[in-house]
């Protein structure tokens, strides 16, 4: 279909097919459902409808099932028979099997190119939140990041804000009386939390060469968008550096991306996996900058689809911003769970042919409620629907055949080798050693000058000694010369007196 993606059709109640039209489709949307109803491969079908229509697409790979995009679906698959059958069904035909390009990506470099930021692109906020900083902390750390501005600190890896924590712990006397008040007990739980940080094994994640998002906008020779997929087998065991790193790539998306308002289709379609994970703790600030990327990121083009189990997994201020919504089945066996398939249920366009809240609890694998805003930007009669089949291949692709897919990817130079180029460890480094010198110089110079000091004393002593001899032999000489004369004197008077009494 021109201008649009097939979704599926041809339920249980009717034939007409759902489709999601392209210069719709950033008005964001939702794929939600239990675990095991199929949204895995709606969001295959998806990612792989972008990307023949030129659409780049990025999508988190919780499981590894998403890999297999890569790979073309085959006629000799376990399932091949009844996903015919289902095309059949929904007027598809014969199933047209082919792969999407795909560039794999990985945080830990491990099933995917390395993917990096610098500490400094992170900022303070999304570092606290990653660091689960409470609001004194953060304020050290923003004082930090400050300080690092303002001399020239260049913060690319962990090591380079580790020594920078260490620079502004040493010099907090002058930086408290400049920035605000910083304390060692906050500097140690910062230092302490950088330490969890890297044991995680974020210190891959932070440094060079960075992430370009230009490079997340490729298209091919002949136009299909790139399905940029990030490893997440790894990564989903640590939520909190998951959903920070998206956050993140979401704002740098919103940030860098030109305003373009409802293009003819998007720049970029955002799969946000497991959405519930980024809003399970989430800061009554952080929520706010998430409503605010998702409301307006929609003007630069990109559209973002969570998604989760239930559709109250996410705030009622971003549900309110999923216009395209694909609903599969939800359990309602306790009255939470009732009251959550309820409230999906009022979240669509009532259909007067069936109870819409029955139907969401007896979809069955592979089926869906399907609602998309139609070419006017209103949202159509919700729809029982069966999802199509997907082209490439149901289930993830072997070690062998996503090495080669890495083999063959056009951004690989660029980013399988690490950078560490001069910055704030190397800077502060310097300084330690140029002052450790100082320090040497001043210590020697200090002792010459002691030395100096006491050699001056010692002559002086010395000088003093001797004059005192000199002195004692003069005052001998003149002693013995007056005792000479006295009794020189005596003879003289006797000799004179005697020879008078001759």
């Amino acid at each position: 279909m021109t201008g649009s993606i097939f979704i599926g059709g041809g339920g249980r109640e009717q034939n007409e097919a759902q489709k999601l039209f392209l210069s719709r489709a950033n008005r964001h949307g939702l794929i939600a459902g239990a675990t095991g109803t199929g949204k895995t491969v709606t969001l295959q079908i998806l990612a792989q409808g972008f990307s023949d229509a030129g659409v780049p697409v990025f999508c988190a790979d919780v499981k590894g099932d998403l890999s297999g995009i890569s790979q073309p679906g085959s006629a000799t698959h376990k399932l091949h028979d009844k996903l015919q059958s289902r095309a059949n069904t929904i007027g598809l035909g014969a199933l047209p099997y082919a792969a999407a390009p795909t560039i794999f990506w990985d945080l830990f470099g491990e099933k995917g190119h390395p993917v990096r930021t610098t500490i400094a692109d992170m900022g303070p906020i999304l570092l606290a939140q990653l660091l689960e900083l409470n609001e004194t902390q953060e304020g050290v750390l923003i004082v930090a990041f400050e300080v690092a501005e303002d001399h020239e600190f260049l913060l690319l890896d962990l090591k380079d804000l580790r020594k920078l924590l260490v620079f502004v712990s040493e010099n907090r006397t002058e930086i408290s009386q400049e920035y605000g008040n910083v304390s060692t007990a906050s500097i140690g739980a910062i230092q302490r939390r950088l330490l969890v940080l890297e044991r995680d094994g974020a210190e891959e994640f932070f440094g060079e060469p960075a992430l370009q998002l230009t490079d997340l906008l490729r298209t091919t020779q002949d136009s299909r968008g790139y399905v940029n997929i990030l490893d997440a087998t790894r990564l989903i065991n640590s939520p909190r550096l998951y959903c920070t790193f998206l956050l993140w790539l979401l704002s740098e998306l919103f940030e860098e991306l030109p305003e373009v308002g409802d293009p003819d289709k998007p720049k970029l379609v955002f799969f946000f996996d497991e959405a519930h994970l980024l809003f399970d703790s989430a800061p009554r600030a952080l929520l706010e900058k998430i409503e605010q990327v998702v409301k307006l990121i929609r003007s630069k083009g990109v559209g973002v689809y969570f998604v989760t189990q239930n559709p109250r997994d996410i705030p009622d201020s971003v549900l309110a911003q999923l216009g395209n919504r694909i609903q599969h089945a939800l359990r309602a066996y306790t009255p939470a769970e009732r009251k959550a398939v309820k409230a999906a249920a009022e979240s669509f366009r009532e259909n007067a042919d069936f109870d819409t809240e029955a139907v969401i609890t007896d979809l069955g694998t592979g089926e869906a409620l399907v609602s998309t805003l139609d070419e006017k930007g209103v949202p159509s009669i919700v729809e029982r629907t069966l999802i199509r089949p997907p082209s490439s291949r149901l289930g993830p692709a072997l070690p062998e055949e996503r090495a080669v897919i890495l083999s063959q990817s056009p951004v690989g130079l660029m980013y399988d080798k690490p950078v560490d180029r001069e910055s704030a460890y190397e800077l502060l480094e310097e300084r330690e050693i140029e002052a450790a010198k100082l320090a040497e110089r001043e210590a020697k110079t200090e002792e010459e000058r002691k030395k100096k000091e006491a050699l001056a004393k010692a002559r002086t002593k010395s000088t003093r000694r001797k004059s005192n001899r000199q002195s004692y032999g003069e005052t001998a000489v003149k002693s013995g010369l007056r005792v000479v004369a006295r009794e020189l004197t005596r003879y003289v008077i006797r000799g004179i007196l005697g020879g008078r009494r001759r």
